[in-house]
């Protein structure tokens, strides 16, 4: 069985100061792994502060392990600094830094072949939802990365569903909806690899608040969430976290 993942993405916003009280009062669960993804400046200070049981990852990971690649950072100096997991492909990147599924692809392989565990945002916009799209732009930026990972590597994958209409305005996508695509994505991963679909957590990304966590949690296919804003909030994240359902890990 799946066991939820609950992840906290304080994208270019969380201070130094503000760790430390956060881990205070953060509640974790042994219903669900938890990450927190601080800004890259502040991973090593979330590492040494998290309590037991609290992983932490980066936003966004270079596609080289080394170089002369100025401003980036390799999957390897994740590592070293006490990371294990790493986002790739939020929509906010694909569309303020142009990202291509190509580049989420091998930004996804880098992760992997470092030992970081991966999650792969897909998700469409407003307007590719409107012209009956949605399907077709998740499975296009889907393929990208099952074409590019090794079928070894596939359960290491998270995929993190994120309607990008549902981002920072307060909507969400309803439950049925969310289902709806995250049963999709399962099938897309059934026809490449059965075994791996069972094994491969969907996480839903779009404006999870403590107020909808719990029925987009008790949906079949959504194996946790990816939170934003309301992650910044160690209480609110904590309640999100608690709405994981008994008898899922």
């Amino acid at each position: 069985m799946r066991k939820s993942l609950v992840a906290a993405n304080w994208k270019m916003l969380g201070r130094f100061a503000d760790i430390a009280p956060y881990m205070a009062q953060l509640r974790l669960s042994d219903r669900a792994d938890v990450v927190l993804f601080p800004s890259a400046l502040h991973l090593q200070a979330a590492v040494l502060a998290a309590p037991d049981g609290l992983k932490c990852g980066v936003q966004d990971v270079g596609t080289s392990h080394g170089g002369a690649h100025t401003g980036e950072i390799s999957a390897d100096m994740v590592v070293e600094m006490g990371g294990s997991w790493c986002i790739v492909g939020h929509s906010e990147r694909r569309i303020d830094q142009g990202e291509t599924d190509d580049l989420v692809a091998t930004k996804a392989s880098a992760a992997l072949k470092s030992g970081l565990l991966p999650i792969v945002c897909v998700g469409e916009t407003l307007a590719e939802r409107e012209a009956g799209h949605a399907e077709t732009t998740v499975h296009r930026q889907l393929a990208a990365v099952l074409d590019r990972v090794d079928r070894s590597a596939l359960s290491r994958i998270v995929v993190g569903y994120e309607p990008v209409w549902a981002i920072g305005t307060g909507e969400s996508a309803s439950a049925d909806q969310a289902q709806e695509m995250h049963g999709f994505i399962r099938s897309q991963l059934d026809a490449m690899d059965p075994v791996a679909a069972r094994l491969i957590r969907i996480v839903y990304g779009g404006s999870v608040t403590p107020d909808n966590a719990s029925e987009l949690f008790a949906q079949d296919d959504i194996d946790g969430g990816l939170v934003g804003g309301a992650s910044l909030d160690a209480r609110a994240f904590s309640a999100i976290v608690d709405a994981v359902p008994v008898g899922v890990a």
